[in-house]
């Protein structure tokens, strides 16, 4: 028989309650976002554009437009290395522009913030936005070899033309190094004002104005090799060789326009504040 309180009812049992011990949850070590990543994004972005994929299209129209200039011009009967220089000079001018696209467009798309905070390093960013640039810099001058190359053989076997593959791995180290240039140069001005037509119109009026105002004063000719860069580097441009006097003058030309701008633009980029607008 079950035991019964004096009521008559049956006494309340109180349930007991069982925890069951809590696991910890595991979580996975946050890596942080690599170099290589880092610059893999920068360098895409400057496709992801409508004013990046425009340039591009640019250079590679008037390189073409270039090249069939020359091919119909004197029968087409030019070297290599004339087809070389034709097909570099107009990239050298309008690379930096790309530069100044991929320094500004955290800016120009306001999304400096989302990219900070993905990536508070911004000096890392930045790096990363110069290693880009340079890589296209250098794939475009490839392209512009292998044009240039394929140019020459077309007017050879179609024209007539006499071969004269006259150019030296020196000449196309040359080439490299002033793409390597111009495309830091653009990039240091764009991190320096964050603004693309600002950036653009110093990056072409600055200098295109020294360089005239240095000619037109007798005593600048031969102070403007130390502080003009276009002048410091039509001997790598040309294919003409360099020597201690003409890599001092490229030396200190670059510290003035492409090292002072870009750590100016690093520094600015890291110290600044960043907003969504």
């Amino acid at each position: 028989m079950t035991a019964t309180s004096s009521s008559g009812l049956a006494p309340s049992v109180e349930p007991v309650e069982t925890t069951s011990p809590v696991k910890p949850v595991e979580t996975l070590p946050v890596r942080p976002v690599t170099f290589a990543t880092l610059t893999l994004v920068e360098w895409r972005k400057q496709l992801d554009t409508r004013a990046g994929r425009w340039m591009l299209a640019v250079i590679a129209i008037i390189t073409a437009a270039v090249l069939a200039v020359m091919a119909a011009v004197n029968g087409g009967d030019h070297s290599f290395g004339a087809f070389l220089v034709a097909t570099t000079t107009p990239m050298a001018m309008l690379l930096p522009i790309v530069g100044v696209l991929a320094a500004t467009s955290e800016w120009s798309q306001r999304t400096a913030l989302v990219t900070f905070t993905l990536e508070p390093r911004r000096t890392r960013v930045g790096l990363a936005k110069v290693v880009g640039a340079i890589g296209s810099g250098l794939a475009l001058l490839v392209v512009a070899v292998g044009l240039a190359a394929l140019a020459h053989l077309v007017v050879v076997t179609f024209r007539d033309a006499t071969p004269a593959w006259d150019v030296a791995a020196a000449d196309v180290g040359g080439l490299a190094l002033t793409v390597v240039l111009f495309m830091a140069q653009g990039v240091g001005f764009g991190l320096l004002l964050r603004s693309t037509p600002a950036a653009i119109v110093t990056l072409l009026l600055l200098p295109t104005l020294f360089s005239i105002v240095g000619s037109l004063i007798s005593g600048m000719a031969d102070v403007l090799p130390w502080v003009d860069l276009s002048t410091a580097t039509e001997p790598l441009l040309f294919g003409a060789a360099l020597d201690g006097a003409a890599w001092a003058h490229l030396g200190t030309a670059a510290l003035i326009w492409v090292v002072a701008p870009l750590a100016g633009g690093l520094w600015r980029v890291a110290r600044s504040e960043i907003t969504s607008s």
